[in-house]
């Protein structure tokens, strides 16, 4: 009964079937007849006329983001826990080209003004140090916390005010969205964000991510960037199809919400065990070496997080009754 991570699951029957209707002669790379539809069914989801680009990993979405926003002689405000610094092997450093990630702190991975405004005043104006360029942020966290719009206008009139760009990860953008029930813009552009890393994988699509410029935002070079990173899929037609048979009918909501659903049956099972307020699809759980141990005599399988601490991840396919059955072991614990 796994509850390791999201990445695990299987791909939706949506995304699964568009594959095979997409699987016929079409043209090449990007100029397929899916591919070219991108930007429109965004555009509808944003309500606002964006720039979509499909790509094979969040990596490399997150990557080529900051590559448009910074160059290689600035730096990239984040958080100490973001994905972007601890778990994509310098992958921002090496797209961008030498970038530099400058850490700041906050509660369950979340970034506020102050926090922000705290780093900033560390850095000189010279030409001696790296002077930032933009600012990242995770909605979700990846300690599941979701970022409400208010919050994420906050942080985006501080980058506007201090000419950064602003960039948001959006591997779980899905959970954080369903969680709050706001419209996907009120979550983005009306609220600063110039791109937006919005994931598909983890939450049912089998291969495909998406990278959204909002804006007037040129992205010609970044074309030129995903073709050099080896991103340009010659096949890139059964990328876009996945997308955009999970932006059909907003599976990629129905998705999300069955996957906070149940996060939210263990959480309500962990009681004061909880680490973090489980927000999303993620719950990380005060349990001891010997509790982890029992769980995973029980045929529970998740990752061990830190001392004391273990992280469960549901997903949009969780089996009820492996949540029912993990609930009432952590209760019995």
């Amino acid at each position: 009964m796994r509850f390791f991570s999201d990445n695990a699951a299987a791909a939706c029957p949506e995304a699964m079937a568009a594959i095979v209707e997409a699987n016929r002669l079409d043209t090449a790379y990007d100029g397929d007849a899916h591919s070219v539809r991108l930007n429109e069914a965004f555009s509808q989801v944003f309500e606002t006329e964006v720039q979509a680009l499909w790509l094979t990993t969040g990596t490399a979405a997150n990557s080529l983001a900051l590559a448009e926003l910074c160059p290689p002689h600035g730096s990239i405000i984040c958080h100490r826990d973001a994905h972007i610094q601890n778990d994509e092997c310098g992958a921002p450093e090496f797209f961008t080209h030498g970038a530099k990630l400058l850490l700041a702190e906050g509660e369950g991975a979340k970034l506020t003004p102050a926090s922000v405004d705290a780093l900033l005043a560390t850095v000189r104006k010279d030409v001696h140090q790296v002077q930032p360029h933009a600012l990242s942020i995770t909605n979700a966290t990846e300690y599941g916390l979701v970022y409400s719009p208010q919050e994420v206008a906050a942080l985006g009139r501080l980058a506007k005010e201090r000419g950064l760009g602003f960039h948001m990860d959006g591997a779980r953008f899905a959970n954080a969205v369903a969680r709050i029930g706001c419209s996907p813009a009120d979550l983005t552009w009306r609220a600063g964000v110039d791109a937006l890393s919005f994931g598909f994988v983890k939450n049912g699509g089998l291969s495909a991510e998406a990278l959204i410029f909002f804006g007037e935002a040129d992205v010609a070079a970044t074309l030129y960037r995903r073709k050099r990173a080896g991103q340009l899929a010659s096949k890139g037609r059964y990328l876009a199809a996945q997308i955009l048979a999970m932006l059909k009918d907003d599976v990629w909501l129905r998705n999300a919400r069955a996957a906070n659903d149940a996060a939210a049956r263990l959480a309500a099972a962990a009681g004061g065990r909880l680490v973090y307020p489980a927000e999303a699809n993620e719950v990380f759980l005060k349990v001891s070496e010997a509790e982890a141990a029992a769980l995973r005599a029980q045929s529970f399988d998740f990752y061990d997080w830190g001392p004391g601490e273990a992280r469960l991840v549901t997903a949009w396919d969780s089996d009820q009754a492996h949540v029912e059955a993990l609930a009432a072991a952590i209760g019995s614990l």
